[in-house]
This record gives structure tokens, C-alpha cells and sequence, in this order.
């Protein structure tokens, strides 16, 4: 028996899924299928209950989970140690995160961390926030990087950063005479905001219904490049974290205006699976995140922006 085998049984038994644990390992969901009857001949016991419409395990399934775990979390702290022992970072790296975090915040990140260590084959892939939590959750990715972090059941949730929200403008509109406002005098302001089930609009709307503020919503849009080129095109203005606009700032096809009298801020989350073993390259990462180097390259641009 290989230790993929045990390793392919806490992948189903964690997703509740087949094809989802095929995915994970990259093989197909037959050979998952095959694997499965494989153990359960080799054992003579059934192990996972079909023709239910819920997934679930036998009691002799559950005996093998508890016991794959333990067989897999044992190989991966030797796997983890021998790599130390050699102060050798390397191997792959899964990075799930939304746009606009991805687009703005972690490139700094990603370019120091494959300065320092070449030999790890960071992979990043962009997501909607529900999708990352379920990801991470599930072993398809290592890590996630979301806006406004909720803590989740077997998810890790740390804070590393806080981005600055602004309102941006088109240059020729009135609002590009201020540097600051109150939240209060935009008040019949048509705006361009992101979709109702992102974080990011709904603490925007929270503040809105904290300072009672009515506001005229013309349009709404998934990710952060639409919403830029929305207010670019005059059809609006918006608020979003000051990162994401520097350098249309920079360049004069945006303004932005800080907000004054409230606390205006967006917390962005690193999020791991909780009691899974870590390997060298996901602890530098997250190490990396935490030395905030990315976070200084872009707090720099964005002061630039803001004089």
C-alpha cells in the first residue's frame, strides 16, 4: 500500500466527494473509485456507505480515517524535517486569492519570495472569497489571501495588512478639487460598486448605513478592473482600497479622496487549513506576508499617490 492510498482516503472523506479528491490529486475519479474497492477487498469491510443520498463513512471507515491521518501526519513532519535538516525550501505552492488582492497587493510578495527561494514553484490562482475558504478547506489550495476574513471551521484566519478604502473620481469631476470628505456629503452620489455578496461592498454598505447615506447605485461588477474603468468612462464614482488605484492615479486618469470621520479600512487575511502539517516553502511564505515586505513597496506607491 502506498501513502498516496491514505492520502486519497482523508481527501474523500474531507470533501465528501469523489471527483473532488480526484481533482485534488490529480488523477481521475476512476482511479479513485479503484483505489477505494481496492482497500475495502484488501480489508474485507466496507468502508464508505453507497447508494445514500448524503456521503458517509462505516465505522470501520472512520477507524481508517483516524489512522491515515495520523500515517500522513507523521510522513509529512519527516518529509518537512529532512528537508530543514538541508535548508532546502522547495516543492510546490498553491496560492488561491481574489483579484484584487492578486492583482495589487501580492505581486511585491510573490517577487521577493521567488527571489529568495527559486526552488519552490509557486502557483496562483484567483477566486471568488467563498471559493477560497471552500479550497483551502478542501487541500486544493495551500493558502488563501482574502478581503474582511471571517473565521471558518478547520480554517486558520490571520490578519497581515490593512488597506486604506478612498473614493475615486474621474479627474474633471467635482470632487477632484478635494483631497478629503465626509461620508455624509455624498449623499445622491451615483456610484459604481461591486456585486451585493462581496466583502468589500458590504462593508462599503455598512458604512453607508452607518452615516445614513443615501446613494444612487448605477452600476455593479464583480472585480476591481471593471469598476476602475466604470468610473474612468464618467459613468460614476466609487469607493475601493487605495492600493488597487495608484497607478491611475499616478498616471491622472483616476482622483481619489480620502474619507474623513470614519474608519474606513479593509483587513486582508491569510487563511490555512487548521492541523494540517506545513511545509517549508507555505512557513516562509506566511513568514514573508507577516515581514509586511510587500506591504512597504506598496504603502511607498501609495503615498506617493496621495501628496
Amino acid at each position: 500500500m502506498q501513502i498516496e492510498t491514505f492520502k486519497i482516503f482523508c481527501d474523500i472523506a474531507e470533501t465528501e466527494s469523489f471527483s473532488k479528491a480526484a481533482a485534488i490529486n490529480e488523477i481521475t475519479q476512476s482511479a479513485v473509485s479503484q483505489q477505494i474497492r481496492s482497500l475495502e477487498e484488501r480489508y474485507k469491510v466496507m468502508l464508505i456507505e453507497r447508494g445514500k443520498k448524503n456521503f458517509s463513512l462505516t465505522q470501520e471507515g472512520r477507524v481508517f480515517l483516524d489512522g491515515s491521518k495520523s500515517i500522513l501526519a507523521t510522513f509529512d513532519r519527516l518529509a518537512h524535517r529532512i528537508l530543514e535538516m538541508q535548508n532546502i525550501v522547495a516543492g510546490d505552492l498553491r496560492i488561491g486569492t481574489v483579484y484584487s488582492i492578486g492583482l495589487h497587493e501580492l505581486p511585491p510578495y510573490l517577487k521577493e519570495f521567488r527571489r529568495r527561494y527559486p526552488q519552490v514553484k509557486a502557483k496562483v490562482e484567483y477566486r471568488r472569497s467563498t471559493q477560497l475558504y471552500s479550497e483551502v478547506h478542501d487541500g486544493l489550495l495551500d493558502l488563501g489571501l482574502v478581503a474582511f476574513p471571517v473565521k471558518r471551521k478547520g480554517l486558520k484566519v490571520e490578519n497581515f495588512w490593512q488597506d486604506k478604502l478612498v473614493v475615486i473620481c474621474p479627474p474633471d469631476h467635482a470632487l477632484s478639487r478635494k483631497k478629503s470628505i465626509r461620508l455624509d456629503q455624498l449623499s445622491g452620489e451615483k456610484f459604481i460598486l461591486f456585486e451585493p455578496d462581496l466583502p468589500t461592498r458590504k462593508a462599503i454598505d455598512r458604512l453607508f448605513k452607518s452615516q445614513k447615506v443615501d446613494i444612487h447605485v448605477a452600476m455593479e461588477f464583480d472585480n476591481i478592473e471593471t469598476v476602475k474603468r466604470a468610473v474612468e468612462i464618467e459613468s460614476g464614482i466609487s469607493i475601493v482600497p487605495s492600493t488597487t488605484v495608484a497607478q491611475e492615479v499616478l498616471t491622472g486618469s483616476l482622483h481619489s479622496v480620502e474619507l474623513d470621520g470614519v474608519d474606513a479600512c479593509r483587513p486582508l487575511g491569510i487563511i490555512t487549513k487548521r492541523n494540517r502539517a506545513t511545509s517549508p516553502a507555505l512557513r516562509q511564505f506566511i513568514g514573508l506576508l507577516e515581514e509586511g515586505v510587500g506591504e512597504k513597496a506598496t504603502q511607498t506607491a501609495a503615498a506617493a499617490v496621495l501628496k
